[in-house]
């Protein structure tokens, strides 16, 4: 695919738009004024995969705490603003590598002008966060009702906030446009990236529970990086953020921006299962994001987990590991060849201790 042509910004450590790899981000859903219970969850989403993590910043409390994560967080940490820009002030003052503004509730353009020449001698990034449930009301007024109107707004928020900062000499700004419907963000994405050069901070905003949001997320988030468009990826759910991290690498992974191995197939369940195959998919499914997510890496690229002995190896025989469950017994199996044979209740340690040979 060809990638939108946009300018780098950085985001502490991390590269956002200029040809960088996409980037996966989350946000902690801890009381940010606990520092430790935050600074816990930061290293929970870091072992999964997260490369940016974004902090609710609601009063001044909050802000203060954000010295004390920012100097132990193993991520870049993205201060989320919204109503005062004196709680910007103070974030960047704490040592944040971004702040998150939202056009629509930030303030006057003085508070504005003055995020933008703090952050300036910070060397540090702005988002821009453009949201359907903020545009300014007087925005709002002179749009068409509905999908249309709501598109407009995003826009026209997002790029009336980036020239007020770029007035003020500050460049370093990476945007997000997001709407809870997957057609209003993915035109409002489309239409901004046509008109400017900014990287692309892309989700969907209140997605909802895990399953339904990462059905949504999967189906904006997908089509916008299959047109090149989306530079660092949330996933909203309404669930453990580090289930974002593992939804966003699967996205990566099914557009094709990060490798999908090894591949993990299984069979839909049917009549003749009679074993525990969804618990026993979940959990190969599980240790697999767990090491991949830790650096590890492994020599196989596809994993089998299926329900049925008999069919199991032969319609999974190119699988470089697989195992096959049926009547309290399993199979494990390698490119279609069975090399043991073995209880229910002993086939996950097998199956783990076969994984583990086969880390490189």
């Amino acid at each position: 695919m060809n990638s939108r042509k946009t300018r780098k910004v950085m985001v502490g450590a991390v590269a956002v738009g200029g040809g960088a790899p996409v980037s996966i981000q989350s946000m902690t859903n801890t009381d940010t004024r606990d520092a430790a219970a935050t600074l816990a969850q930061i290293g929970s989403l870091a072992a999964a995969g997260c490369q940016i993590i974004r902090c609710a910043v609601p009063d001044a409390a909050a802000a203060t705490a954000l010295r004390e994560i920012v100097s132990g967080s193993p991520l870049p940490v993205v201060a989320d603003i919204h109503f005062d820009h004196k709680l910007a002030l103070m974030a960047i003052a704490a040592g944040v590598a971004a702040v998150r503004i939202n056009p629509g509730n930030i303030g006057s353009e003085a508070g504005v002008r003055a995020v933008a020449e703090a952050a300036g001698e910070a060397g540090i990034t702005i988002r821009i966060g453009a949201n359907s449930g903020s545009i300014a009301p007087e925005l709002r007024k002179r749009l068409p009702a509905g999908a249309e109107g709501v598109c407009e707004g995003l826009v026209a928020s997002a790029l009336e906030q980036c020239a007020m900062l770029e007035k003020y000499g500050f460049r370093s700004i990476k945007v997000s446009l997001k709407a809870s419907s997957v057609p209003v963000t993915v035109a409002a994405c489309r239409a901004f990236a046509d008109r400017t050069d900014y990287p692309l901070h892309i989700g969907v905003t209140e997605a909802g529970t895990r399953e339904r949001g990462i059905v949504k997320s999967a189906v904006g988030i997908g089509a916008l990086l299959l047109e090149g468009i989306g530079d660092t990826i949330r996933v909203s759910l309404t669930a453990d953020p580090v289930e974002e991290v593992y939804a966003a690498l699967r996205i990566l992974e099914a557009v094709g921006l990060r490798e999908a191995a090894p591949d993990l197939v299984s069979c839909p369940t049917c009549g003749r299962t009679a074993v525990d195959l969804v618990g026993l998919a979940g959990r190969v499914e599980r240790y697999v994001d767990e090491c991949r997510a830790s650096g590890k890496r492994f020599s196989l690229k596809k994993i089998a987990v299926m329900g049925c002995v008999v069919n199991g190896p032969g319609e999974a025989g190119d699988a470089d590991l697989g195992m096959a469950g049926g009547n309290g017994k399993f199979v494990i199996f390698r490119n279609g060849r069975i090399i043991a044979t073995l209880p229910e209740s002993e086939a996950w340690a097998a199956f783990k201790a076969e994984l583990d040979r086969h880390i490189i």
